[in-house]
């Protein structure tokens, strides 16, 4: 049975309150999808109740969706730090620069699937990047899988993006679509509908998985994926705790969102986004639409290209002080592990 969600604006206004139960805790949860999209129903929906199981029930979820507690997506992770909210999950990319080490996740033709680049991811934080965590309890960092094109009109080369106005979901995102020669358009994942039908953008980088929730392949009719084992982009997600909140629990319910933190849900909140993959572009094929893959000499045009989005972030992070190669290094080697690539 699915842990339970309380809307609580929706309550006061049908003149309801929520059943009181025993209980220790309870964690505010805020986000900016609608509980249908694959990562609430797979993911964080599973991870409540497997605290209040866990917890024998001394911790109870309540669930904030489509940001019904106010502000912007780009909000949500300083709301968990500044304890607005409990817990959220969010786009590390709605903040751009703020997690510079976390980007190299988002670089071209790194992502495999969604479970193996998540555990990969979060090996790399652990190793790498807690620091851009700091004043909040990570739970767990994930990625999607590989990102595609949906377009209104056929992506079929790489000539084709000249001059197309597409929509980017994070600055790297943006910045390999102007390297490719796309005109990008930053905007948070729900304002996709209404650009692509208004025609304010002509495309956007969204994987299979959110076309579902955001009904994309009844707006625009064509698709354009990548041949190989590699994606053109991911995005970067994480799933994290206010300090206080965690800190204020005691040793024993600690002990059980410690044991539901880490790699484990890092790769099933990916596994959850590859599932919902698969339905979409069956969704998408049963709708009539034109589902491209570009072939492998036209995979290696774009990679060539992109190369250029991957040098300048190398260049960015040299003026931080941080070592990029490296990194970017050590991210490619984690994916290939986890990918199981020959060689790793």
């Amino acid at each position: 049975m699915f842990a339970r969600i309380f809307i609580m604006a929706a309550l006061v206004g049908a003149g309801l309150s929520a059943p009181v139960h025993a209980q220790d805790v309870t964690l505010r949860l805020h986000q900016f999808l609608p509980m249908t999209d694959s990562v609430p129903r797979e993911g964080l929906i599973p991870w409540a109740e497997a605290i209040e199981a866990q917890s024998g029930g001394r911790i109870k979820v309540e669930f904030y969706p489509s940001m019904l507690l106010g502000g912007a997506p780009a909000n949500l992770f300083d709301q968990a730090r500044d304890g607005v909210v409990d817990l959220v999950w969010t786009v590390l990319g709605y903040t751009p620069g703020r997690f510079p080490k976390s980007e190299v996740f988002e670089m071209p033709f790194l992502v495999t699937d969604g479970e193996s680049t998540s555990r990969a991811f979060q090996r790399f934080v652990e190793e790498n990047a807690m620091d851009e965590f700091a004043g909040v309890k990570l739970i767990a960092v994930h990625t999607h899988g590989p990102g595609l094109f949906h377009s209104r009109r056929p992506i079929e080369t790489l000539e084709d993006l000249r001059g197309m106005k597409i929509r980017g979901g994070s600055r790297v995102i943006s910045a390999m679509l102007a390297d490719l020669g796309a005109e990008p358009i930053g905007m948070p994942v729900p304002q996709v509908p209404e650009s692509l039908t208004r025609g304010t953008i002509d495309a956007t980088t969204i994987p299979w998985q959110v076309t579902l929730a955001l009904r994309t392949s009844e707006i625009v009719s064509n698709h354009t994926q990548f041949s190989g084992d590699h994606g053109l982009y991911t995005q970067t997600f994480a799933f994290v705790m206010n300090q206080a909140a965690y800190d204020r629990l005691p040793a024993d319910l600690k002990h059980v969102i410690d044991a539901n933190a880490g790699i484990e849900w890092a790769g099933r909140f990916g596994a959850a986004n590859d599932a919902d993959d698969l339905v979409a572009r069956d969704a998408a094929m049963a709708q009539g639409n034109a589902i491209v893959t570009l072939d492998a000499d036209e995979t290696a045009r774009w990679r060539a290209a992109a190369q250029v989005t991957i040098d300048h972030w190398f260049a960015e992070a040299r003026a931080m002080g941080v070592d990029g190669e490296a990194l970017y290094a050590r991210a490619t080697q984690l994916v290939a592990e986890e990918s199981q690539e020959p060689g790793a």
